[in-house]
């Protein structure tokens, strides 16, 4: 919205008031073209009175006028000297529900708006509830309007929002007046109620951390620049969240959203389990905040649902992040963001309970529904192929081979050849994204009969592994997997698991500082040349996640 930023001189209160009104006019009349939104209103009835004049000439409305004529319209999360009376007495138009006398606690209302941040609640609870900007009236055939909150209403049969009218289309020559019987109902969106219903607002406290007024420069207007400062006539300053940017607009009127959220025990039985596995070492920067961030990723992202992206909901579910960072089903990896017959025994719906909400359904349940091997805790595959991953390189040259087969990953290997006859070289891959959890830590290397299925040379390769990483005070270790002599399998592709259920102290998810590797190092002596082979076609590093037990 359009909103002044500086106002260098005011002298008056009655300037500052005519002021705020025009402000808040330019705002509303820059987001939409009025012409549009007079929606079957007959010009030629208009009454020359403002809605406000009308309302207050309604006996019957003295309690909701009271309302409006002390709330302050509030502006950057600041009120304004502007009440809505004298916004209603100006030239913009509206259309107007207004609820009778007695239907509603006008003397509660009244008292919060002299708090602090009363005006604020009271505007987005109750008079933008019953407050549009489009031009709206009640005929036979029914259709929506969009309300001040952004949340719709259908109007037929003489109702709004299933709400009987005593009167309407009174016309005004600002707008649209209908008198309601009582309140327009308040339906709380999904973010609404995990942020107001007790149980459920665990989840709400921490996404409120991540909102925040975002200033669009590109959508403002400039006066100019004063010592090298650009100053700003009129700023456009976006309220958003930045959690809800990533995992779903749950906040957003204009979507369809389920999502699966756990009763307050639930949540945090499920928090505790994921935090462990989001701990970042001491010398990372902002560790806290990054463990609470990423904790509440994992167990948010597959939890929302877009019903566009659905094409069953009941043979299965895809989650926002299917399409947003999709993983394919590929060479027998598993497939994240689906789960299959949702309703069913073992389904993260199955005894849900519904809860209708504004923009969509949030299904309530005891326990989190999901285990962390289908969301966070998942396998870690650094193809050998993509070389960037090399940290490290001693005593040998590779090529990057290309091949499609069901039993390739990803469709390519690395063919490691010695420098010498009687080299033994070393090679160092960087794995990404490990979490401070435990993994079989495995090296898939592929038979030479996948190039030529004659191939002669059907010796082994023996080496030795090292995993390097760090412990939770960021300083450097080293496991040598027990100082292990590994030989493959050369007749079949042979997953070498080098270490079994090994625990990474501290996490280095989502760093550019990686801090995990694993060297592999070919270990044969000259008198073992002829046994074995030092050539080896390496498909990948492959960490199998294994979910730890947690303590009561």
């Amino acid at each position: 919205m359009m909103i002044v930023n500086s106002i260098k001189k005011l002298r008056t209160l009655n300037a500052l008031r005519i002021f705020c009104i025009l402000c808040v006019m330019s705002c509303v009349v820059s987001c939409s073209d009025w012409d549009d939104h007079y929606d079957g209103v007959d010009l030629a009835e208009t009454s020359n009175q403002t809605l406000w004049e009308q309302l207050r000439g309604n006996g019957q409305l003295s309690d909701f006028c009271q309302v409006l004529e002390q709330t302050k319209i509030f502006r950057m999360h600041k009120k304004t000297p502007v009440s809505y009376a004298e916004l209603l007495n100006s030239g913009q138009s509206f259309t107007v529900v207004a609820p009778v006398n007695g239907s509603f606690n006008k003397d509660s209302l009244l008292q919060l708006v002299q708090t602090n941040q009363g005006d604020s609640v009271v505007e987005k609870y109750f008079i933008f509830n019953h407050l549009s900007r489009s031009l709206s009236s009640v005929g036979p055939e029914a259709k929506e309007m969009l309300l001040l909150n952004k949340k719709h209403v259908t109007m037929e049969n003489g109702t709004i929002g299933g709400v009987a009218l005593t009167a309407s289309n009174q016309h005004a020559k600002n707008g649209v007046l209908h008198v309601a019987s009582r309140p327009l109902p308040y339906e709380r969106s999904l973010y609404e109620v995990l942020s107001d219903v007790s149980g459920l607002d665990g989840i709400g406290r921490i996404l409120r951390q991540y909102e925040e007024d975002y200033f669009d420069a590109s959508s403002s207007v400039s006066s100019g620049i004063i010592e090298g400062v650009p100053i700003y006539v009129d700023s456009v300053v976006i309220e958003r969240n930045r959690m809800l940017e990533q995992i779903g607009y749950i906040n957003a009127e204009d979507s369809l959203y389920w999502m699966v959220v756990p009763t307050a025990d639930g949540w945090q039985e499920a928090w505790q389990e994921a935090s462990h596995y989001f701990n970042y070492d001491q010398k990372v920067l902002k560790r806290d905040s990054l463990q609470q961030h990423w904790t509440t990723r994992a167990l948010l992202d597959d939890a929302i649902f877009n019903l566009t992206d659905q094409r069953t909901l009941v043979d299965s579910l895809v989650s926002v992040q299917y399409l947003l960072n999709r993983t394919a089903f590929s060479n027998g990896k598993p497939v994240y963001h689906v789960f299959q017959k949702p309703f069913e025994p073992g389904g993260i719906l199955y005894g849900a309970e519904r809860m209708e909400c504004s923009n969509g359904v949030l299904f309530k349940v005891g326990r989190w529904p999901f285990t962390p091997q289908q969301t966070y805790l998942r396998e870690l595959w650094s193809e050998a192929e993509q070389i960037h991953l090399i940290t490290n390189e001693k005593e040998c040259s590779y090529n990057v081979r290309t091949l499609a087969a069901d039993s390739i990953s990803e469709d390519g290997y690395l063919q490691i050849v010695p420098s010498r006859a009687t080299s033994n070289w070393e090679l160092t891959f960087r794995i990404n994204n490990t979490l401070s959890g435990m993994y079989d830590i495995c090296a898939v290397v592929l038979p030479k009969t996948v190039v030529d299925k004659d191939h002669a040379d059907m010796k082994p390769c023996k080496f030795k592994a090292t995993i390097n990483y760090v412990d939770t005070a960021g300083v450097e270790k080293t496991f040598n997997c027990n100082n292990t002599q590994f030989q493959n399998q050369p007749e079949r592709v042979d997953t070498i698991v080098l270490a079994e259920a090994f625990e990474f102290p501290a996490c280095n998810y989502n760093q550019n500082d990686i801090k995990v590797s694993v060297k592999l190092q070919c270990s044969i002596l000259a008198r073992e040349t002829s046994r074995f082979s030092r050539e080896m076609y390496l498909d990948c590093i492959y960490l199998r996640p294994k979910r730890m037990k947690m303590e009561d």
